[in-house]
């Protein structure tokens, strides 16, 4: 029975990683009519920089979000350590551009401040994060760069409980602007703790 739920949460781990991974392949197959370009002004849609920010930041984002999950997977690294290494580097050069564009897109989100402070926040912790998780490895400290990357890989999953979070708040606070304010930070601190708990649940293991 504990076999069966640890198969069916990486299960749930993998779909939701992949499927979100591709959720910004609707922008361009349903129009720009789509998602939170609908909240956007007019100004902002035909801007160059503004335009080139948001799509680099979803595209891969998403890219990073639909390759991560595996590097997870223990049998996996041990049996394919070059790939591992490749998808890695992937992993981080997307993080790095999306997380950057990230940043930029959320001065301009909607839902003022506590919406922008919010983003702003969490495309800082998925870059310093990722960023420890490149160095460590470059040091050959695979134990923290182990560690970093889960906390990275906790941030990029916000792409995830931000799209199940946030229908259920709308219909909660019955509009967008409050239910994106709460979201911009329920979307990723409960994942650092998620992280927190797996990271110390780990060291409990190797002691």
């Amino acid at each position: 029975m504990k076999s069966f739920s640890k198969k069916f949460i990486w299960f749930l781990f993998a779909f939701f990683s992949i499927s979100i991974g591709f959720y910004p392949v609707l922008y361009f197959v349903i129009g720009r009519q789509f998602g939170v370009l609908n909240s956007h002004n007019p100004e902002e849609l035909s801007s160059l920089l503004w335009n080139s920010s948001f799509y680099t930041h979803i595209i891969l984002g998403g890219f990073a979000l639909a390759i991560g999950w595996i590097q997870f997977n223990q049998k996996f690294r041990d049996r394919n350590r070059k790939l591992h290494k490749r998808i890695g580097m992937a992993y981080v050069t997307a993080v790095f551009f999306s997380g950057l564009s990230g940043i930029y897109v959320a001065i301009y989100t909607m839902g003022g401040y506590v919406a922008k402070f919010g983003f702003f926040c969490l495309g800082i912790v998925w870059l310093t994060t990722t960023i420890m998780g490149w160095l460590t490895a470059k040091a050959k400290d695979f134990d923290r760069h182990e560690i970093w990357m889960i906390y990275s890989y906790a941030a990029c999953f916000a792409a995830v409980t931000l799209r199940i979070y946030l229908p259920i708040l709308e219909n909660i606070f019955d509009g967008f602007i409050p239910a994106y304010q709460i979201v911009s930070w329920l979307c990723w601190v409960p994942n650092m703790f998620v992280a927190y708990w797996i990271v110390k649940r780990k060291k409990l293991q190797l002691s």
